[in-house]
């Protein structure tokens, strides 16, 4: 695999080439403010991080919103950055409660968190439009009528889901190739060397249908940031899951300081060498930390190191295998 390749690639089954470090926004608002906002922004387009996800719901507990807006402003500020950057964004939660149809996948719901999405974010379209999660309620009929309607207006582009079991990509594909139309080009999934899950069954079903897969807390809280103070590792949710692979964290960090590679480079490349993963979801609160993730794109596992790491966090294994002879 060339440079080129392991920095950009096609997402999916779609001709869309976009770079494999995905600049996650969650923390735009929520623990950044704005001016350090526009910097690590700026910095990942200087770096060629420019697959930029984002979501109707991230900001804070009593402003959601307010990430898509502060990237609106970047774009404000930037004339002719939005044409350096494929932007992603979700759709799901609730964003004003009280209103008809709000949450979910109505199609009156799909409608109006669109033109909501794109008037915070101060563009004419969504390069990609992703289900956050799954919508019980609403049939996949309906959301992909709302969908050929926010296309045919020149809205969104292409589709992608987030939190998707096997099953639910399997339904959502089938339903839209009766009618001859692309459908999802990418699933973004939990999935890091801590949490294998996705392997059973969402990733095959990702191959299967053409969608590439985007991970999401590739360093599982901080989990495999590694860090001579433990800082990272140590904090909310992460203490919480540390107790579980303790064993396999300090097996992990020994590996990766016999091998050269910070932790949390090492935890993201094994991400790149997956068959099926466009890449990670990186969130970087420092430039520091943004510069260590594009590292990653640089490092070469071999064989033998890739077999280690399955022996230190061993494969889920993918259904019906894992529970069937």
């Amino acid at each position: 695999m060339t440079g080129d390749e392991r920095a950009a690639a096609q997402l999916g089954r779609s001709g869309l080439r976009v770079s494999r470090l995905v600049l996650g926004t969650m923390n735009l608002g929520r623990v950044l403010d704005e001016r350090d906002s526009f910097r690590i922004l700026d910095l990942a387009v200087d770096l060629g991080v420019t697959f930029i996800d984002t979501a109707n719901s991230y900001g804070t507990a009593d402003h959601k919103g307010l990430t898509e807006e502060i990237i609106g402003r970047w774009f404000d500020a930037r004339p002719g950055v939005r044409d350096r950057v494929v932007l992603a964004t979700k759709v799901f939660a609730p964003v004003s409660p009280g209103l008809p149809g709000d949450g979910g996948y109505s199609a009156l719901a799909i409608r109006r968190e669109a033109d909501a999405s794109l008037r915070r974010l101060r563009t004419d379209h969504i390069d990609l439009y992703q289900f956050h999660h799954i919508d019980r309620a609403t049939s996949w009929p309906e959301v992909w009528q709302a969908v050929d309607v926010l296309v045919d207006r020149g809205k969104i582009v292409y589709t992608g889901s987030s939190n998707f079991a096997g099953w639910n990509i399997a339904e959502a594909q089938t339903v839209r190739e009766r009618h001859g139309r692309l459908g999802l080009v990418s699933e973004q999934a939990f999935y890091n060397l801590v949490r294998r899950e996705a392997e059973r069954e969402v990733l095959p079903a990702a191959q299967r249908f053409g969608l590439g897969v985007i991970a999401w807390s590739p360093l599982q809280d901080g989990l495999l940031a590694g860090g001579p103070d433990g800082v990272r590792r140590l904090a909310g949710r992460a203490a919480e899951r540390r107790p579980e692979v303790a064993a396999g964290l300090e097996r992990f960090e020994r590996f990766s300081a016999e091998a050269g590679h910070p932790p949390a480079e090492l935890a993201l490349a094994w991400l790149l060498h997956r068959p099926g993963v466009h890449g990670p979801v990186i969130g970087p609160r420092t430039p520091e930390q943004l510069e260590s993730a594009v590292r990653a794109l640089t490092l070469r596992l071999d064989d033998d190191q890739l077999d280690e790491l399955d022996r230190i966090f061993p494969p889920a294994g993918e259904a019906p295998e894992y529970y069937a002879w």
